[in-house]
């Protein structure tokens, strides 16, 4: 079960029925492998917090996750087999849905995860964005997707911010160039945590830290279907 986190609740106020939830590191849970190590060591308690979320293995959808700017719509796109043996969908760093009941998943390690909801249309968004995504304006791209697929007007968009590395950990403050896209888009509320994944090993995961050998938070976001 994902917990209760407080940096969520901008989202779930302005959007009653669109729940975001977050797994930080899993206690006693021992990680000193790569990603493909560490993805299949953390698989049973990432599908633990999907249920608990009230997901299922055939009702979410992951983005490969490569560092870029591209951005899919789903359901209705082509998937792959990670090494952790579940779909991904190839070659993107964010999802887009107007769907109900599709859980939407993205994992972070220092990098942020943003969550994106439409208060207008009901359609979510949920995005990988680092130092190179950032760059590339992923959230551009995003809200330029969720416009041309949906109608999404920026003023009418929640834009959340999850933990992420920070100076003086880490050297390029992506974290505030997001919130200047944000601004520069015209997004309706913007919210940063402020949280650095690098401070507090109790709660985070941090790549860049821990030097590659360490897991990954897990962020999810799925819109209600209407009872």
């Amino acid at each position: 079960m994902t917990e209760d986190f407080a940096f969520l609740d901008p989202l779930h106020r302005s959007h009653p029925g669109i729940r975001g939830g977050w797994v930080g590191r899993v206690p006693g849970l021992v990680i000193d492998g790569d990603r493909d190590e560490a993805m299949r060591a953390l698989r049973p308690s990432h599908e633990a917090a999907l249920a608990g979320f009230g997901g299922s293995p055939d009702h979410w959808w992951r983005a490969e996750q490569v560092h870029g700017n591209a951005v899919a719509r789903v359901p209705g796109t082509p998937q792959i087999l990670a090494p952790d043996g579940l779909p991904v969908v190839p070659g993107v760093d964010g999802l887009i849905t107007c769907e109900a009941g599709l859980v939407l998943a993205i994992y972070v390690a220092d990098c942020a995860a943003i969550w994106l909801a439409d208060r207008a249309t009901g359609a979510i968004g949920l995005l990988h964005s680092g130092k190179q995504g950032t760059a590339a304006g992923i959230l551009d791209v995003a809200l330029a997707a969720m416009a041309r697929e949906f109608g999404t007007l920026p003023q009418d968009v929640t834009a959340v911010l999850s933990p992420c590395i920070r100076p003086p950990d880490y050297e390029v403050d992506f974290a505030a160039q997001i919130g200047d896209q944000a601004a520069r888009a015209g997004i309706g509320e913007f919210h940063d945590c402020g949280e650095n994944t690098a401070a507090d090993f109790s709660r985070h995961y941090s790549y860049r830290i821990e030097k590659g050998k360490t897991g990954r938070m897990m962020a999810l976001l799925v819109r209600d279907p209407q009872p």
